[in-house]
């Protein structure tokens, strides 16, 4: 049986990243980051060829779309680097061909506080809610995959974004890459983590859940202190006009 994974891999969840520095190219703090992970990444591969998975796509979704070396990819990975547009982005080219998504190095979203970089989407949005709640990018991604039938198995990334999957659906395997502290982070022994990745993908692959249900359409879509790039970026999303006492919205319509 065809076996077909979808890994989409973020940075600011990898497991020592807590400062924007460590996830910005051309830092010198961020190649550590960037070897951290490729070695995550790695490890979810490794759980998927213990799981039988007869094919892994790796979609880089971290900033530019840029981190990951394709040279340094486990042989037969299919790779997506940069960004085309489309409006599933950091899970871009996935489909109903798709067995199951993963997602490596993830965060906790806008307004948490769970992280020293927390955040949805862009940095400036102070916070992005679907249907009035609070979402993380984590959520945008796995209600965008479950409306092909594919579902989210697992996702490591800092400890809060893990209690709030948790919430969301337990079905889903977690592992934490580390504690956000204020403007720090608590990282266990990072083999250690490498091996729960590892374990984790494989036993998620082998027990997957149901797809959790996409929000019903349509579903209203709120960016809080939205940049002027995501209107157009969100496809048909407008700014709302907002009393001069709130914060400036943007508000619309997901497709």
């Amino acid at each position: 049986m065809n076996m077909k994974i979808y890994i989409s891999a973020d940075l600011e969840g990898v497991a020592g990243a807590c400062q924007w520095s460590d996830v910005t190219y051309g830092d010198p703090h961020y190649a550590a980051l960037q070897r951290q992970l490729h070695r995550e990444v790695r490890a979810a591969w490794l759980g998927c060829q213990a799981a039988g998975a007869t094919a892994v796509w790796i979609k880089d979704a971290h900033d530019s779309g840029r981190n990951l070396d394709p040279q340094q990819l486990p042989r037969g990975v299919t790779l997506v680097r940069g960004w085309s547009g489309h409006p599933y982005s950091m899970i871009q080219g996935l489909d109903e061909t798709f067995t199951a998504l993963v997602m490596i190095g993830y965060h906790s979203r806008s307004g948490s506080r769970g992280h020293p970089l927390a955040h949805t989407l862009n940095p400036d949005l102070a916070e992005v809610r679907v249907n009035g709640k609070p979402v993380a990018e984590f959520h945008l991604m796995a209600y965008a995959a479950a409306s092909y039938g594919v579902p989210t198995v697992f996702v490591s990334g800092d400890q809060a974004l893990c209690q709030e999957i948790h919430t969301w659906d337990p079905g889903i395997v977690t592992v934490v890459t580390q504690v956000g502290l204020g403007e720090s982070v608590v990282v266990e022994p990072v083999e250690a983590i490498l091996e729960q990745i590892e374990a984790g993908v494989a036993q998620a692959l082998r027990h997957p859940p149901a797809p959790h249900p996409p929000p019903p359409a349509p579903t209203p879509l709120t960016l809080h202190d939205a940049l002027p790039i995501y209107p157009a970026a969100l496809g048909g999303v407008r700014p709302k006009q907002s009393p001069a006492s709130a914060e400036p919205t943007a508000q619309g319509i997901l497709p």
